[in-house]
């Protein structure tokens, strides 16, 4: 290789180690603020939620609370990466974030890894300037939560399923793909719309060999089914089997009576793909339009029977599918198929550049070498478009960090400690978000799983009897009934804290046991009221 060009990729490859740099910067900052992500919940609960396990079990010495949300039966694998990693670091924000970071960066690795086996350098490198830039997934990596795992695990089965015609003993690789599909439902349990991709990965690295393919896959189901058999065996043992299934009863959403729902919720799921890059998302579809389209010709056809790009349209429509039908699209949901969305545009702009079939067009109906070549550098050029604008935004986010969340519950909790309420315990939607920053013991209100002893939220209140009790902005009639069930309510103090219109102020409540520790039935009367001894002025809606 040139000199000059040696030089030029490793200035390349600098840039992008940069920007991949700026992710692991202010970790304890908020998640950008006025962005077009303001409303997703991940921000203000699921790094507190998915990683309680672990930091129950280093700040109160047991990793299970009965009664309450407990989802690591269901997802164990990140609770356990934070565990070990906090006898280390110590339980903070900035650590679990790390993690996550830690995993953006391997997800760069294994990009550049599984590009690699499909085409040249400048390919995998422009993915992952396109990864590294991206404003959405610089928000979403830096966040602590389960999907910068699940897509490490996935692109690590991915790179042994595109490898399997050079493996010496694929059928062991098969193997591994199971053991890593079985840790991929471990971290997220939608991993199991992420099984197609791994599926048509393989069938279309082996498609000369149907045989191989076959002994493949059932090495790697039989690894899963030994793997993932032998977990839910520890948990039915152990007596969770309930927090297995609540899990799924805590994400179940109430459908449209209308029969057209799906259609509807599709069509949203499509549009909702344009938060991760309103540039390369129709780009991709473009290239992938394009590759349909023009599938005569030899560089598209080869573009359609790769095992990548075939295992992105799979992830991609996996993923949709699952928002489809859970018909409740969250902006981070899209974390896993952004890096998909990047691959097709990296390997649609090699493909429209890559060599053209060595036929004539006249007669076996291929593109114009020279019109394709112009559409190759036509994506090139938006592409790079794209960089500039994203890459401007990431630098504004990393010049400009906020601290807003993190001081309201600094603040919440230095307001708890400096005015004593009965037990030193929290209950609130994000009370673990809040014991992973400050340390304050928390439980929630919204979750619960039902024991014989606590067979509903009133019954948990009733059982653990927190001191205290934290909203956002409005009290819900329906908690407020709850908190009813053994305590009066006295709104003491505010916090300012996020972007969110729904979410702005963080108000504290102390909780006041009613007389002689008695305990109220919303059966006899209505709790969901204001009531004479409660004292707030938040609005109850």
């Amino acid at each position: 290789m040139p000199w000059k060009k040696r030089w030029a990729y490793a200035a390349w490859v600098f840039v992008i180690g940069l920007f991949a740099m700026l992710h692991a910067m202010h970790l304890r900052a908020d998640f950008p603020n006025h962005s077009a992500w303001v409303a997703d919940w991940a921000k203000y609960t699921d790094e507190g939620w998915y990683g309680n396990a672990a930091i129950r079990a280093h700040l109160l010495g047991h990793w299970y609370l009965p009664g309450d949300f407990n989802p690591a039966p269901a997802v164990p694998v990140w609770p356990f990466l934070e565990f070990v990693l906090f006898f280390f670091t110590g339980v903070s924000a900035e650590a679990a974030r790390g993690l996550a970071v830690g995993f953006f960066f391997a997800n760069l690795v294994l990009s550049y890894f599984l590009l690699r086996t499909r085409g040249p350098r400048w390919m995998a490198l422009l993915a992952l300037t396109l990864l590294a830039t991206n404003p959405f997934l610089y928000s979403f990596s830096r966040l602590a939560i389960l999907e910068p795992l699940l897509i490490a695990l996935t692109l690590a089965a991915l790179n042994l399923a595109v490898r399997l015609p050079a493996f010496r003993y694929p059928v062991w690789a098969g193997v591994g793909i199971g053991a890593l599909f079985t840790l991929m439902m471990l971290t997220k349990t939608t991993a199991i719309f992420l099984l197609p991709a791994l599926v048509g990965a393989a069938l279309l690295a082996l498609w000369p060999k149907p045989g191989l393919f076959w002994r493949c896959a059932a090495a790697a189901a039989g690894s899963f089914a030994l793997s993932f058999g032998g977990w839910m065996a520890l948990v039915m043992h152990a007596g969770l089997m309930a927090d297995y299934e609540y899990l799924f009863q805590a994400n179940r959403y109430i459908k449209p009576t209308e029969f057209y729902w799906p259609a509807v919720s599709l069509w949203w799921c499509f549009h909702g793909a344009l938060w991760v890059d309103t540039i390369l998302v129709p780009l991709a579809g473009v290239v992938v339009a394009a590759a349909v389209v023009g599938r005569k010709d030899a560089a598209f056809r080869r573009l359609l029977r790769d095992p990548v790009f075939g295992a992105s349209i799979l992830a991609i429509a996996g993923y949709i599918l699952f928002m489809t039908v859970q018909n409740h699209p969250q902006p981070r949901y899209y974390a896993v198929p952004a890096f998909f969305i990047f691959f097709i545009v990296a390997q649609g702009a090699h493909a429209f550049l890559g060599p053209g079939a060595k036929v004539s067009v006249a007669r076996k109906g291929g593109a114009n070498p020279r019109a394709r070549s112009m559409g190759g550098w036509a994506v090139l050029a938006v592409a790079a478009a794209a960089v500039g604008v994203n890459g401007a935004s990431v630098l504004d986010y990393t010049a400009h960090p906020e601290y807003s969340l993190v001081q309201a519950a600094t603040r919440l909790t230095r307001y708890i400690d400096e005015h004593p309420n009965g037990k030193r315990l929290l209950v609130s939607v994000s009370g673990d978000e809040i014991m992973l920053m400050t340390h304050m013991p928390a439980i929630n209100d919204l979750f619960d799983t039902p024991t014989a002893a606590m067979p509903d939220m009133g019954g948990k209140l009733i059982y653990y009897r927190p001191g205290w009790f934290a909203t956002w902005n409005t009290l819900d009639p329906g908690t407020l009934e709850d908190l009813h069930s053994f305590a009066s309510v006295e709104q003491v103090a505010s916090f300012p804290a996020l972007d969110d219109p729904k979410r702005k102020v963080l108000v504290l409540f102390k909780l006041h046991p009613w007389a002689g520790g008695q305990v109220r039935d919303p059966g006899d009367e209505n709790l969901q009221i204001r009531l004479p001894q409660d004292r707030f002025d938040i609005p109850l809606q």
